[in-house]
């Protein structure tokens, strides 16, 4: 069996190598690499999913990609999930060259990591997605129980939300003249909606008689209920009734009629109103989420009814109801109605 990685002490002085000579573009991490020939199989994905480049995967690799997503299926992961775990392995497969996979030991997985960390200063949270889709290789496909137990993981870094303030907000509302444009992100702060969130509310979601927004398989496959503000109400009302053509399945729609709007559009309505507001930030459109939440938390909302509105327990897949009982929706005014009742929004 070929031996890929260099002992730890030999790695830690080829790394330190590796770090002085930052012009150096090849690194002497790999042993025997050359010895077999590319694979120029081509792995098929999931429709949506990130394109791999799996030509430089060895043909001794080949089929891991293959059956690491047939399981990743198999166990129902979310397709962002599927393509994050098949591209980090992906680079994962390239790095290692003719060196067969399956094959790794605990210790050969910790050199590699070492080399991400240190050679390559790959972020904590690239290495936690990498260790994610290696621990799945080895323990969900090679049936490799506790494989990673004694593999550390990186602390992540405490990164504060990013919030925006009151009047940041009015500026940010009040440059869009739009009214879908400006429904989207009324949408989202007015509930503290992630953008998938927003784009996948369909009409029958809106529940007016109990004035409530049901969030359908949100991140973690998780349901869950929030509050629907008397303001955002009518504010979607009006909405419907001026835009053309009208929304079929979806709140908002494509260009065409039962399609979903693009996250990507979405993240670039915030952009542009946020240029033209003159705010200058480095926020993005889930600043809308953790503003939302902050400011709650400023009106002396009780953070444990916040966490059941965002959905950030760990609900089991059988808890799909309303964690928080109706009426304690019901008295949680939405900050967007305290914007609206100044008379400092237009629509």
């Amino acid at each position: 069996m070929q031996q890929c990685f260099k002992n730890s002490e030999q790695l830690s002085t080829t790394t330190t190598t590796a770090v002085v000579q930052s012009n150096t573009t090849t690194h002497t991490l790999l042993k025997n690499t050359n010895a077999l020939p590319l694979s120029r199989s081509k792995i098929i994905l999931p429709a949506g999913s990130v394109k791999l480049h799996t030509s430089n995967i060895y043909p001794i690799n080949a089929q891991v990609l293959t059956t690491m997503r047939q399981q990743l299926e198999l166990k129902a992961y979310s397709q962002s999930t599927i393509s994050t775990y098949l591209k980090e392995m992906s680079v994962f497969l390239q790095t290692i060259k003719g060196c067969k996979a399956s094959e790794f030991t605990t210790q050969r997985i910790k050199d590699y990591l070492q080399y991400c960390y240190t050679a390559l200063g790959l972020s904590e949270n690239t290495l936690h997605s990498r260790i994610n889709a290696l621990k799945f290789y080895y323990e969900q496909v090679l049936k490799r129980e506790r494989f990673f137990w004694e593999i550390p993981r990186p602390k992540k870094q405490l990164v504060l939300p990013k919030v925006l303030g009151e009047d940041e907000l009015r500026r940010l509302f009040n440059a869009i003249t739009y009214k879908k444009h400006k429904a989207i992100l009324f949408t989202a702060y007015s509930a503290g909606l992630r953008v998938s969130e927003v784009i996948n509310l369909q009409l029958k979601h809106i529940d007016r008689s109990r004035m409530q927004l049901f969030i359908e398989r949100s991140k973690g496959k998780k349901d869950r209920y929030v509050g629907l503000s008397p303001v955002l109400l009518d504010i979607l009302e009006k909405y419907y009734e001026d835009v053309q053509p009208k929304p079929v399945i979806y709140l908002f729609e494509g260009q065409q009629q039962g399609t979903r709007y693009q996250v990507r559009s979405a993240q670039k309505v915030f952009q542009i109103a946020k240029e033209n507001a003159g705010i200058h930030k480095e926020v993005g459109f889930h600043s809308l989420r953790h503003s939302f939440a902050t400011h709650l938390l400023e009106k002396g909302i009780d953070i444990r009814y916040i966490k059941d509105i965002l959905g950030h327990f760990n609900i089991h897949t059988t808890e799909r109801y309303l964690h928080v009982k109706k009426e304690k929706l019901v008295n949680i005014i939405s900050p967007l109605d305290d914007l609206w009742e100044k008379e400092e929004l237009d629509w």
